[in-house]
């Protein structure tokens, strides 16, 4: 049996501490929130309250031809002082009347108004109509009557303070439905804006994702730690970039404008996709050839690398003929299509993007090439050269790099602040990246491996962090400022918030895999892409698939928010018919959502149950 441990006195004080700071910080937490039962008694809040809930309740989808019986009745407000009478109107036996009692009354009282042989089983306001004339429009109040079986209904009305010496009426408007039930204007319009929000939930996940996939592997820790190189191959590969992406960019666009100067004939945008590509195929199995009996002397060596840059050249070339091709037939299938003018539309953007990609991309792929060509370089200098050598060389090239670094970011923070001053915005940073480099190339070994994996993993998981830091609305009203309002904005906030919170998921998902299968891989000589082709991708794929759907089931949630700043969806009608009162419209729009998600679920689990 175990002993009773005598209960300790400092045990239980600081039990009753911690209840006490609890209770603290909650009835703090009930004074900044402002918890206050005191307006949910109110009767006003109440009658607002079950109103706004019974129309909620009531979603505008459906409505009705409508016959409706409007009757007036005379009331005098107030009693007049010489004894006068309202003049009764007539009716018939089976026609439908109104009795009001008392025939007048002050501002401020109620009335009786009752009804008889109205159709039904009908509905309508019964409101006080001020002014002597009895087909004013103006009405005042916010009763309702309902009939019964018989058509009769009683209601009270209490009287507006509207007072005058003429008579004044009391009119009850019944209606009821007729035929069948039809659409709503709003339905439609939710119908239109629910698929506007559901497509343009798919574009910002699908290209959120081809983009969230590559940063996730340099995002993630386990593959990035292992990846070492000299600061000589560092600082040259630093070096490659902007000279890179600079020198791509101006060739690229020359490109382009001769592209731009020959294709502007269909026929020649055709000839030049079939033609260039087989061009292109030629060149690089000669330039790249499988075998080699003999070591290829300098002069073909020379010539298979001008071969190579002439088709990447043409390679570019193409791009730009494919979207000249792609924007000409786009226009003439617009017009010829009809109701399918939307491919037209399709081809049209989608050739006016590649125009405006492939000078980015060639800019990157440019600074990639010659960035890793500067940095084997100096990989393969560190390796060769003696410690006392490459000490030297390391002294000249990190100083260049980390000034070529902290000048960049100089001038980035020049645009963004138009600061004026050069100082410090270009020496002022220039010279402290010299700094940093003579210091890193001063207390580091010539030979030692800087861990510049770590370094592009830090740097890339604190961008993602920051970027995920801010709310999707903010980015669409960004968007909305340089693109208009309307859904494209809202695709764009969407996905780029979608990249960088995928890219953080895929990336932990990354590090998780199993160390086994990446270890077997690496011992067999495989380079980096391939250890992530065959050792990574396998394990990764099931995860990546459910966080992908997950994802689209969050950005159409998500697009019914950015609405409300112009991002498009569904978003927007809602807004609209809030500051509008319009609640069963609004609940519409929150039906649809609601049926969106719901069926999104569905299909979501249904494919991870196949696909995992």
């Amino acid at each position: 049996m175990k002993k009773n441990r005598k209960a300790s006195p400092w045990k239980s004080l600081q039990v009753g501490l911690v209840t006490l700071l609890t209770l603290v910080v909650f009835a703090y937490g009930f004074q900044i929130t402002k918890v206050n039962l005191e307006e949910l008694r109110s009767e006003n809040r109440q009658q607002s309250l079950i109103r706004v809930t019974r129309a909620l309740a009531k979603p505008d989808l459906f409505e009705y031809d409508q016959e409706e019986e409007v009757l007036n009745y005379p009331i005098f407000v107030p009693c007049p002082t010489d004894g006068r009478t309202p003049e009764l109107p007539e009716h018939g036996d089976s026609d439908p009347y109104l009795v009001v009692t008392p025939a007048c009354a002050a501002p401020g009282e109620t009335v009786q108004v009752e009804g008889y042989n109205f159709a039904g089983n009908t509905t309508g306001p019964v409101r006080f109509v001020p002014g002597s004339d009895p087909a004013n429009i103006v009405t005042l109040g916010r009763e309702n009557a309902t009939t019964d079986g018989d058509g009769h209904f009683i209601a009270a009305l209490t009287l507006p303070n509207r007072p005058s010496e003429d008579v004044q009426y009391v009119r009850a408007t019944l209606r009821r439905n007729v035929g069948i039930p039809r659409f709503t204007q709003t339905a439609k319009d939710t119908w239109d804006k629910i698929v506007e929000t559901v497509f343009m939930a798919l574009l910002a996940t699908v290209f959120g994702t081809l983009l969230a996939i590559p940063l996730s592997f340099i995002a993630a820790r386990n593959l990035m730690k292992p990846v070492k190189s000299s600061l000589a191959g560092v600082s040259l590969s630093v070096l490659g970039w902007p000279i890179g992406i600079g020198l791509g960019f101006i060739v690229v666009r020359w490109v382009g404008d001769i592209s731009t100067t020959i294709g502007a004939n269909i026929w020649i945008n055709l000839a030049s996709v079939i033609i260039v590509p087989a061009l292109i195929g030629l060149g690089m199995r000669w330039a790249l050839p499988q075998e080699e009996l003999t070591p290829p002397g300098l002069p073909i060596r020379l010539a298979r690398l001008g071969t190579l840059f002439l088709m990447v050249l043409l390679g570019f070339y193409a791009f730009f003929q494919l979207a000249n091709l792609t924007m000409t037939a786009g226009k003439a299938l617009e017009v010829s299509l009809g109701s399918f003018k939307f491919l037209g539309y399709f081809l049209f953007q989608v050739g006016d993007i590649v125009a405006i990609i492939t000078p980015a991309l060639g800019a990157l792929a440019a600074g990639g090439a010659l960035s890793s060509f500067m940095g084997r370089i100096g990989q393969v200098g560190s390796e060769k050269l003696p410690p006392a050598g490459l000490k030297t060389l390391n002294l000249v090239l990190a100083p260049v790099a980390g000034a070529t670094i902290f000048g960049l970011l100089g001038q980035l923070v020049e645009w963004l602040y138009q600061i004026g001053n050069p100082f410090y915005t270009l020496w002022g940073p220039v010279l402290t990246g010299v700094a940093l480099g003579l210091l890193l190339a001063v207390f580091t070994k010539a030979k030692d491996a800087l861990p510049i994996g770590l370094a592009i993993y830090t740097i890339t998981r604190t961008f993602l962090n920051t970027l995920r830091s801010v709310e999707a609305l903010v980015m669409a009203i960004v968007f909305v400022i340089a693109v208009g309002i309307g859904p494209f904005a809202g695709a764009l906030a969407l996905g780029l918030h979608t990249i960088v919170s995928l890219a953080k998921l895929y990336s932990e998902q990354v590090e998780s895999i199993l160390s086994g299968p990446l270890e077997a891989i690496e011992a067999t000589g495989a380079n980096r892409l391939q250890t992530i082709i065959y050792a990574v991708i396998p394990q990764i794929i099931p995860p990546y698939i459910s966080y992908t759907m997950y994802r689209w089931d969050i950005n159409v949630r998500m697009s019914t928010i950015i609405g409300f700043v112009g991002g498009g969806g569904i978003g927007f009608l809602l807004q609209q018919n809030i500051n509008l009162l319009n609640y069963r419209g609004a609940s519409a729009q929150m039906l649809a959502i609601a049926v969106v998600v719901a069926t999104m679920d569905y299909i979501s689990s249904v494919l991870r149950e196949k696909t995992i």
